[in-house]
């Protein structure tokens, strides 16, 4: 097994709710990694926007030093949540694009609680590492227990063959935001050959 050398990462995506009515734990997850972000010196890349989850790890990374660059489709900037005090933000057509560019401008992926976009964009970034479109360390943050059920979903998928044993290996999981950064440093990076996927 190879690890992945700390020069490699420079960027993070960072998935995550942009709902404020949340229990406090999951506030001060996405606080406290913004901090390591910036002391690290990471810079965040995310969805632009300036409330929830989402706002908190942007202010964060910003107040300590760092870069928070931001991704808003348009018909979002248009309600007035994007975050504005950004190091960089893009307004981009679509969703698609600003998935494509999120996956595109990031060394690692981090999944922090969220909802219903959170879900999709993390199974949309394991579905893409599984099929071999990128081969980038996605670490799942489970807060709480947060991820808890969608991981019992991820285990029940494998046992009944939908998806691959060794699949587990796509995404790795930590219980506190301390550990993110040596579990990306040190993730499987496997080549996952996606034509085993229909054998």
């Amino acid at each position: 097994m190879n690890t992945t050398p700390e020069s490699t990462i420079k960027s993070i995506c960072v998935y995550c709710g942009s709902s404020n009515r949340v229990d406090d734990a999951y506030k001060k997850a996405a606080e406290d990694f913004g901090i390591i972000m910036a002391e690290s010196g990471m810079r965040l890349i995310y969805g632009g926007g300036k409330v929830g989850l989402m706002g908190l790890i942007a202010d964060t990374v910003l107040k300590h030093g760092g870069e928070a660059i931001g991704i808003i489709p348009e018909h979002i900037s248009k309600r007035e949540v994007q975050h504005k005090e950004l190091t960089e933000l893009y307004v981009v057509d679509s969703m698609h694009i600003r998935k494509q560019m999120m996956v595109d401008m990031s060394d690692a992926f981090v999944v922090l609680p969220g909802g219903v976009g959170t879900l999709d964009e993390t199974c949309e970034i394991i579905t893409w590492r599984q099929l071999g479109v990128h081969d980038k360390p996605i670490c799942m943050v489970n807060v709480k227990g947060y991820w808890t059920p969608f991981l019992d979903t991820l285990a029940h998928t494998r046992n009944c063959g939908f998806m691959r044993p060794e699949d587990a290996n796509l995404y790795t999981v930590v219980d506190t935001v301390e550990a993110i950064l040596p579990s990306l440093l040190h993730a499987p990076r496997e080549k996952f050959d996606p034509s085993t996927k229909w054998i």
